[in-house]
């Protein structure tokens, strides 16, 4: 049988972080290297995944070390500062654009005051942090050739009435995102984990893409990044085991509604889907799914003559 591009992809692109030694990454990284965490409520995990990541820095894995927080009334950001990391209040990065609509519009945000040549995103609420969470998945990019965009995949255990299942985590990802990709991008079937928040990427091409402002901004960025670069210029990461708070079903029907709301808007702009008129997701107690906004590339602002501070 013959090979498709996506199992070749899959094959020659898919890695596991063990080949990436902070050591590796600090002796064969050119560029400079930028963490990113968007940080809500975190207070009881963002002080050791900051204190983790000062370490990496101290070994020369990477330079930067940025908590970009939500006004979180836990003191995350007082957390995060004593720890090392630069904080930034998402508020105050490009006010111009109205109130902040999640983590997705942090990121977009936080791109315009990080500017090394490559940005690792991790999420602020990871329990039981490891280091390699940040080498392994910066690993590909900086030693890898042509890659220019990386996405971690790990097993995330599930426990519920008392028993545990390696696998059961990442419902939404196995039920709704995978599928989708197979069905309507099948050159992305063979991304593991289309939803990790763990990405690593050249900052010169998130700033070519638009950014997603709502749950949607993993699998939106991960389909735009592919349709800029390609596939070639992709890689994943085995990251082993993740672990982190895992959602209610009604919570996740609305992360559903949003990464297959991003499906349907890129199917209506390659005119695959038409005359789109979502409504919006009600829940048992009347509330509205929120809307997803698309802020524009940061590129675009400096085009028109709008400062990407």
């Amino acid at each position: 049988m013959t090979e498709s591009a996506t199992e070749h992809w899959a094959r020659a692109r898919t890695f596991h972080h063990s080949l990436y030694s902070p050591a590796r990454v600090a002796a064969e990284r050119t560029d400079t290297v930028a963490v990113c965490l968007p940080a809500r409520e975190c207070a009881a995990t963002v002080g050791e995944i900051v204190g983790t990541l000062m370490s990496q820095r101290e070994q020369g894995v990477i330079d930067e070390v940025v908590v970009v927080d939500a006004a979180s009334r836990d003191g995350s950001a007082a957390i995060a500062a004593r720890a090392g990391a630069t904080v930034l209040q998402e508020a105050e990065l490009l006010p111009e654009f109205g109130p902040v609509r999640g983590k997705g519009d942090a990121m977009w945000r936080a791109l315009s005051r990080v500017h090394s040549d490559v940005v690792c995103f991790l999420d602020a609420d990871l329990e039981h942090f490891q280091a390699h969470y940040a080498s392994g998945v910066i690993g590909p990019v900086v030693c890898e050739p042509r890659v220019a965009f990386c996405k971690a995949f790990y097993r995330r255990p599930f426990t519920h009435g008392g028993v545990s299942v390696p696998d059961g985590g990442g419902r939404v990802n196995h039920l709704m995102a995978r599928p989708a990709l197979a069905l309507f991008f099948p050159e992305l079937a063979g991304v593991r984990q289309p939803l990790a928040g763990e990405i690593a990427a050249r900052r010169e091409l998130l700033a070519r893409i638009p950014i997603t402002t709502g749950y949607g901004v993993e699998i939106a960025m991960l389909i735009d990044a592919w349709q800029t670069v390609g596939l070639g210029q992709m890689a994943q990461v085995d990251l082993d085991v993740h672990h982190n708070a895992h959602q209610s079903l009604a919570a996740l029907s609305s992360m559903s509604y949003s990464v297959l709301e991003v499906v349907a808007r890129r199917l209506e702009r390659e005119g695959r889907l038409r005359d789109l008129a979502p409504a919006p997701l009600l829940g048992a107690d009347g509330a509205r799914s929120a809307q997803t906004l698309e802020r524009p590339p940061l590129d675009s602002l400096q085009e028109s003559g709008m400062p990407a501070r």
